[in-house]
């Protein structure tokens, strides 16, 4: 298996893109959601990054993150929210599925898939197209038909600040190339 290095860079701007463990849609279930808020909360407390756009479906999130000047550790906290909404979600419930012996050598559960994906922001046009294909995320899975009526997504913070135009999804093109689902 090749070696896959991270781009990493110190205040950088981020898409991740995360998913379950054989994309089982447990993100549905309002304990997993309830998990995942509070793994958020507590990491972001100890080591903090600002959520610019996310949605959360059943079986994955995308979010972007803005990390702090002099700091590029987005595995740490990747790891970290991974672990902890693990912890919370398997002891009020949640099912983690079976892992191989290699998983299981790495302390992994079957709750996410072991990687995740990242992308690199270069500007901020860029990252107003990816917020937007977050935002459409919901959309292109078939959930539901506006973005506006998908519940888990930063879509209603960007509208009530008026950071979206009225005609933002008639602009915006829902498969982008450097996503990955």
């Amino acid at each position: 298996m090749p070696n896959y290095v991270r781009w990493r860079e110190s205040g950088a701007t981020y898409l991740f893109t995360v998913v379950t463990d054989r994309r089982r849609p447990i993100l549905a279930e309002p304990v997993a959601r309830q998990a995942l808020h509070r793994a958020f909360v507590e990491i972001r407390r100890r080591w903090p990054f600002d959520m610019f756009a996310c949605a959360l479906l059943p079986d994955h999130i995308h979010c972007i993150w803005t990390l702090p000047r002099e700091d590029d550790d987005f595995p740490l906290r990747w790891a970290n929210i991974k672990r902890r909404f693990t912890q919370v979600y398997t002891s009020t419930g949640g099912r983690s599925l079976p892992v191989s012996p290699n998983r299981t050598r790495h302390r992994e559960r079957g709750v996410w898939q072991p990687r995740y994906w990242e992308h690199l922001i270069r500007d901020e046009h860029e990252m107003l197209v990816l917020r937007d294909y977050i935002h459409l995320n919901p959309v292109k899975h078939g959930y539901v038909r506006d973005p506006l009526d998908w519940v888990w997504s930063s879509v209603h913070r960007h509208n009530r600040m008026g950071w979206l135009e009225p005609d933002w999804t008639s602009r915006t093109p829902l498969d982008i190339d450097i996503v990955a689902e």
